[in-house]
């Protein structure tokens, strides 16, 4: 076998059992991987409370303790009240029959539809048919599975957190060679630098568009308007489709709510604008260099990740795909592969 089809085969045999290893150790390494990324906007969150006048004289271990158990509290009542809003939403649709049965017959006028339709054959003809029943336990199932991860995301964020500072000492007795210890120490901090400052930015850019979505669909007089919000920051994480999912649920509430196209249209209107502010003015002028990926190339790490872990994958895909692009840039024989990943070609 010639030396470059031996080195293909072999390339492609690795990477055929790190797919299958990262699919089969799943349950294991998600929760780790989401509490390193977790680190870096706690880290950021330390540094920034540094700046405060009375809590920045604090010790740093102190500091990174007030962090910790604030993400801890934090994490906790998002995910009871995301459940509990969830229930609450649930239980309030029947209370939109009489909407839906006028949204229906407005909607079968506009398409020229003769006979008068309710929203009970409606649903009879298309939802009715699926066994709701059937798929409340795998939903239960799932979010049971989620609070366990979550657990262990805090879980290891404070292990990590505690162990950060021991790692350079780690380093320096692990590599030996002083210069292959710099090398490693310069690579660590251009990862934590640029994913740092994607995360931290990314997560203050859905925090405002968070805010501009409740302030619009509270002024609208939207229901649940704090739980679609948070929806809306949330799925914002995922690059291009998350933040237009995230506008649909809020739009389907609104045409239960009123029972009226002209409202859903003005509701989606409304959101979309705030989207496209976010997205096309905002987020661009803060992002900086942090973001340097081909948009193709996102959408490939989207699909890759996403298939592989979910919608977990779809969250973490440019955080991992961004660290990726800064390893491949520091071997000579793959910065080519980085160049031709990254958006600018500067890596």
């Amino acid at each position: 076998m010639r030396p470059d089809l031996r080195t293909l085969t072999f390339s492609l045999a690795i990477m055929l059992m790190l797919g299958w290893l990262l699919r089969v150790g799943q349950v294991v390494l998600l929760p780790v991987i989401i509490a390193m990324i977790s680190l870096y906007v706690l880290a950021s969150a330390t540094n920034a409370i540094a700046r405060i006048p009375v809590v920045g004289l604090l010790p740093t271990a102190v500091r990174r303790t007030i962090v910790l158990i604030a993400f801890t509290i934090g994490v906790v009542a998002l995910f009871v009240y995301v459940i509990n809003t969830f229930a609450t939403v649930v239980n309030a649709l029947p209370k939109y029959e009489e909407n839906l049965d006028r949204l229906v017959l407005e909607t079968a006028a506009l398409v020229g539809i003769e006979d008068q339709p309710s929203w009970s054959s409606f649903y009879d003809a298309t939802i009715g048919r699926f066994e709701i029943q059937s798929i409340v336990p795998v939903l239960l199932t799932s979010l049971r599975g989620f609070g366990g991860t979550l657990f262990l995301v805090v879980l290891y964020a404070a292990f990590l957190m505690a162990e950060r500072l021991d790692l350079t000492g780690k380093l320096a007795l692990a590599l030996g060679d002083a210069e292959k210890q710099t090398r490693t120490v310069a690579l660590l901090e251009r990862i934590n630098t640029r994913v740092g400052e994607y995360l931290s930015v990314k997560t203050l850019v859905n925090v405002i568009l968070g805010a501009l979505s409740y302030a619009i669909m509270l002024a609208l007089g939207i229901e649940f308007a704090l739980f679609w919000a948070i929806l809306i920051g949330m799925l914002n994480y995922i690059p291009y489709i998350g933040s237009m999912i995230g506008v649909v649920f809020p739009v389907l509430l609104s045409l239960a709510q009123f029972g009226s196209l002209y409202m859903g249209a003005g509701v989606l209107v409304a959101l979309t604008i705030a989207q496209l502010f976010v997205a096309g003015f905002l987020e661009p002028r803060m992002m900086s260099r942090a973001f340097n990926l081909s948009p193709f190339v996102v959408l490939l790490a989207l699909a890759f990740w996403g298939a592989l872990w979910g919608v977990s994958g779809a969250v973490l895909a440019v955080p991992l795909t961004a660290t990726l692009v800064i390893v491949l840039a520091e071997i000579e024989a793959t910065r080519p592969i980085a160049i031709m990943l990254s958006g600018s070609g500067k890596v």
